[in-house]
């Protein structure tokens, strides 16, 4: 596992012995039993998972699954992948996290085996951009969608419709303003929200070649991301709260009680936006970055893929929860739950507050997150966050470009 811990320690900065980041403990019990260590970074899919869990264990009652959640999913991953500790089962966002680990032989290579054919093919090409070795190392799971979630009844009592281009977005946000409404609610204040907005416009415009001409050094984020950049200001405009003092929670639940008509969010926050309000009437599309309607597409990417260690004391007990997992049923339980799309053949996410989303899953007018292919070392989120309080466009670029480099040189 040297190769593993070269790859991991080159691309982050990997925290020592954090507390709780040996996790649950696989092994096999006195009675046969085997006890697997399922480690899963959605703090909102705890109880979701619990049920499947419970399920599973009725069926299969010689496994037991012991779910291991914490906080800081990411940066106790990589802590415990440089350690040569990696659980059994792992249930993960797709990500630059898992392209890292996948790269370094952290985890079983599914190429050839019968059960990717059960995936829809573009999400497996979107975590295979991500490892770049030629296997396939994790199985998409779920689906998110990045998007501008609306309060439905006030688009009705306004007279409003869904934007089909940045102009129609950007009028819209002035006609809600003339309303005396206040168009988006931003809790920037927690760095990563300000990823959704980015992604949308940074996945539509900077070209779908980028990330293969920037590491080839023949393009630079000041070439591609000057658009990008200044309409994240604009959007700043048409905002209203105390942005960079507000966070996830506090934005989700000022939705809900109508303190905005939109908030660019993903679908991951319908759930708790709707236990906030449950009265509320909801409803999801994808934000228009230019004025090419033919060219706008719905930002989404792997939510959760899941895998099993190269190194799994149980291979088969692990494969068997994967498996099942995959089930149809029990995919169909999770994305309801969850509010979100199945990257799983034949299961359809049918909740009415995403109904708009559909189309672009049957026509393909999908893009993958711009962010899970940066490096984490760059930690975007934050220059993003700074670039927003800042709102030097120039210095913004020069800082991506500079801190692309710094990583990329370590590689």
């Amino acid at each position: 596992m040297k190769k593993l811990l070269g790859t991991i320690m080159s691309g982050f900065l990997v925290v020592g012995l954090l507390t709780g980041c040996g996790g649950g403990e696989s092994g096999a019990s006195d009675d046969g039993t085997v006890s697997l260590e399922f480690f899963q970074f959605k703090s909102e899919a705890v109880g979701t998972y619990d049920t499947l869990i419970a399920k599973f264990e009725e069926e299969h009652p010689n496994i037991k699954i012991e779910q291991n959640h914490v906080p800081e999913p990411g940066t106790v991953l990589m802590s415990r992948l440089s350690q040569n500790d990696v659980p059994e089962i792992v249930a993960y966002n797709g990500d630059k996290v898992y392209g890292e680990a996948a790269k370094g032989g952290a985890f079983v290579d599914f190429t050839g085996d019968k059960i990717v054919e059960k995936i829809i093919p573009s999400y497996i090409d979107m975590i295979n951009l991500l490892s770049d070795n030629e296997q396939i190392n994790g199985l998409p799971h779920s689906a998110n969608a990045n998007t501008v979630l609306y309060n439905k009844t006030k688009f009705e009592e306004l007279g409003l419709e869904i934007p089909t281009t940045w102009d129609e977005f950007i009028e819209l946000a002035e006609e809600i303003e003339a309303a005396g409404e206040t168009p988006f609610y931003s809790p920037y204040g927690e760095a990563w929200t300000a990823l959704p907005p980015f992604n949308a416009l940074a996945s539509n415009l900077h070209g779908d070649d980028f990330f293969e001409k920037r590491h080839a050094e023949e393009t630079t984020f000041a070439d591609r991301y000057q658009e990008v950049s200044e309409k994240m200001l604009t959007l700043l405009e048409y905002t209203d709260n105390d942005v960079f003092g507000t966070n996830y929670n506090q934005a989700n639940t000022a939705f809900a009680n109508g303190e905005s008509v939109m908030y660019m969010m993903g679908v991951w926050a319908i759930s708790q936006i709707q236990e906030a309000n449950p009265d509320i009437e909801l409803g999801a599309f994808a934000l228009p970055a230019s004025n090419n309607a033919d060219e706008n597409r719905l930002v989404s990417g792997v939510d959760t893929l899941l895998t099993i260690s190269a190194t799994a004391q149980h291979p088969e007990e692990a494969r068997t929860f994967v498996e099942f997992l995959l089930e149809e049923e029990n995919v169909q339980f999770y994305i309801d739950e969850q509010k979100l799309f199945s990257a799983v053949e034949n299961v359809f996410q049918k909740d009415p507050t995403v109904a708009d989303l559909q189309v672009h899953f049957e026509e393909g007018t999908i893009t993958s997150f711009a962010d899970h292919y940066y490096y984490p070392g760059m930690q975007v989120e934050n220059l993003i966050q700074e670039f927003l309080i800042n709102k030097d466009v120039d210095q913004f670029l020069q800082t991506m470009d500079n801190e692309w480099d710094k990583v990329q040189s370590r590689q």
